[in-house]
């Protein structure tokens, strides 16, 4: 027999802690908040560049969750669910934002370490890979905000978040294509770049 696979496995786990937590288990809403919270904030950071925004935008998300668990009708869509909930945050926190605040984010912050370092750089690198990671982290940091919004969340859904392709089509409300077509735009973009800059993309 063959086992089930793990988006599978996922997706089940994911509909029996929002059951149990619908159901008062005060342990199910933390197991949630330990599984999403990483991927969450991963997102939120690579899209504004504003780590406090990020960590608000994320606690946000987590509590709309909590607000919202008894609406959830157990479907194996948690995670578009969620991420869908994230989007909308994100893009409400971007509009209210003004020009000073959205030019700082696309700058960064110089004394800050990118949260791409930590996703990208293994441990056992050595000291001259790490630093080239982090070099090219920061360049794709740098970068991000000049990609059309709709391939801007294409690309840190599936790569920073570890969303499938369909998940991410289902949380843009795009077509499948259409989200393949965005992700290829973005790598595109993104690794013409990075040549430009010197990378080897």
């Amino acid at each position: 027999m063959n086992s089930p696979s793990p988006a599978i496995d996922t997706a089940s786990e994911d509909d029996e802690l929002m059951v149990r937590l619908q159901s008062g288990d005060r342990l199910a809403f933390p197991a949630l908040v330990n599984k999403y919270q990483q991927a969450l904030l991963n997102f939120f950071f690579a899209n504004t560049r504003d780590r406090q925004l990020a960590e608000d935008l994320t606690q946000d998300t987590l509590l709309k969750l909590y607000d919202q668990a008894w609406d959830y009708l157990p479907s194996r869509r948690f995670r578009g669910w969620m991420f869908r909930v994230a989007r909308n945050l994100l893009i409400d926190s971007v509009r209210r934002r003004t020009n000073d605040a959205l030019v700082k984010a696309v700058q960064g912050q110089p004394d800050e370490t990118s949260i791409l370092d930590s996703l990208t750089s293994p441990n056992d690198d050595s000291p001259v890979q790490k630093a080239d990671r982090s070099e090219l982290s920061r360049a794709v940091d740098e970068l991000l905000p000049t990609l059309p919004e709709d391939q801007r969340l294409t690309f840190t859904l599936h790569h920073f978040s570890g969303l499938s392709l369909p998940e991410v089509a289902e949380i843009l409300e795009a077509s499948l294509a259409t989200t393949k077509s965005r992700l290829r735009l973005a790598r595109e973009k993104l690794r013409e770049e990075l040549e430009a800059r010197g990378f080897q993309a």
